[in-house]
């Protein structure tokens, strides 16, 4: 609901694209700072204790929000400064997010969890904006900030609540004797993460500023109102149901570099339709699919990493993750920006979309080759050699080398 709020906020206060791409900017930039550091708190703090914590701080941002809203004091610059707090808690806080979901279930069963946590998130893309356009419309838009705010009551009893097993071996998880960036090197250094990690950074920075940028392509190219914003959210998060009940139906039985890819061009190539369609039924027909092909893409990404991390050092991996999704989108959101005040919004789309097909071929062949030379290689081997403890994935806890006593 917040999603359709603060951008129609924005631009009711001022009417400028360039800061409703600062507003997400912002909210996405500290990810380039901090989210590293989040990784590495997941890894070696209480991962349950780190969401609280930073999610208590966020959920005070939407209520000052409507305090201000109500008393009639509220800026676009109050609304920028608390979407950077937003981004600063969030980069703390999400590879926590990220990391705890592969540490409470079956190693088989990472990629549907992954593929269920997508199903929630989309789902709420979906009822939260239809609801948001119905209540923009008759309360205003402090309603939907107020709803958010309760939204992380659940979510912060949730968290108290659930209970994550250990299954980290102290010596290591607080071991100093080589610096923490060290292994974060070596997942780089893998053709299957490192091209998964390029498929998501050029997707957020070219293809992201699709949904920032709705509300100008609604009010601008459509001349309609947040009604129609709110449903064109509501389409793009019913795509990312779809493409994460396609995850699950083939879990384990597609190649996942090829869907990655796959899904990454489809949607490269729909956002290009975007920019030159002129009807507004087409166009949520054209959301929902590049919500599907965005999660697809997305979650095939998502697991490759996660599939090869142990548990010890998943908070890092998720920080590369959260690095190059919501990291490239603050990019994305910023250039674009700039660019929609000068050459249009349908003008930016088709460009960046005719852009990341030409740089999504490029890593493909790439990937695919780099990933062939590596095919003899176990899988995730080279993150494998961090540690010298061998996990028992049955068991699911750290296991010491056998030794012949004799």
């Amino acid at each position: 609901m917040q999603q359709v709020a603060e951008p129609w906020l924005i631009l009711s206060l001022s009417g400028s694209s360039f800061l409703l791409g600062l507003d997400a900017f912002a909210m996405d930039a500290p990810v380039w700072i901090l989210t590293l550091l989040g990784g590495l708190l997941a890894d070696r703090r209480d991962r349950r204790k780190v969401i609280f914590f930073f999610q208590t701080i966020q959920m005070f941002c939407p209520i000052l929000v409507v305090l201000l809203i109500l008393t009639g004091t509220i800026s676009v610059w109050i609304i920028i400064g608390l979407a950077l707090i937003v981004g600063i808690t969030d980069a703390l806080s999400i590879p926590a997010f990220q990391s705890i979901v592969p540490s409470i279930v079956e190693p088989n069963q990472i990629g549907t969890a992954i593929a269920l946590n997508s199903t929630q998130i989309n789902l709420s893309r979906v009822l939260g904006p239809a609801i948001a356009g119905v209540v923009m419309a008759r309360f205003g838009p402090a309603w939907c900030f107020g709803a958010n705010a309760l939204s992380y009551v659940p979510l912060l009893l949730t968290v108290y609540w659930i209970q994550v097993p250990r299954r980290v071996d102290r010596r290591f998880a607080m071991s100093s004797a080589q610096p923490w960036f060290t292994e974060i090197r070596r997942i780089g250094h893998q053709p299957r993460l490192l091209g998964a990690l390029c498929t998501v950074l050029v997707t957020s920075i070219l293809c992201g500023p699709l949904i920032a940028f709705s509300p100008v392509l609604i009010k601008q190219v459509f001349h309609s109102d947040a009604i129609h914003f709110g449903q064109a959210i509501a389409a793009f998060g019913a795509g990312g149901l779809i493409g994460a009940a396609g995850i699950l139906a083939v879990e384990g039985q597609a190649d996942r570099i090829k869907l990655c890819s796959g899904a990454a061009v489809l949607y490269r190539v729909l956002l290009s339709l975007v920019a030159v369609n002129r009807s507004l039924p087409l166009l949520s027909g054209l959301l929902v699919l590049c919500g599907a092909a965005m999660t697809a893409s997305n979650i095939s990404a998502n697991s490759i990493l996660q599939y090869t991390a142990h548990d010890r050092i998943r908070g890092r991996t998720s920080s590369l993750y959260m690095l190059a999704m919501r990291g490239g989108l603050s990019l994305g959101n910023l250039m674009a920006g700039v660019s929609v005040t000068y050459l249009g919004v349908s003008h930016v789309f088709l460009i960046n979309g005719i852009t990341a097909m030409l740089i999504r071929a490029w890593i493909y062949r790439k990937w695919v080759d780099a990933s062939d030379v590596a095919q003899r290689e176990p899988y995730g081997s080279e993150v494998a050699q961090v540690s010298d403890i061998k996990y028992d994935h049955k068991l699911k806890l750290p296991s010491q080398p056998k030794r012949d006593i004799s």
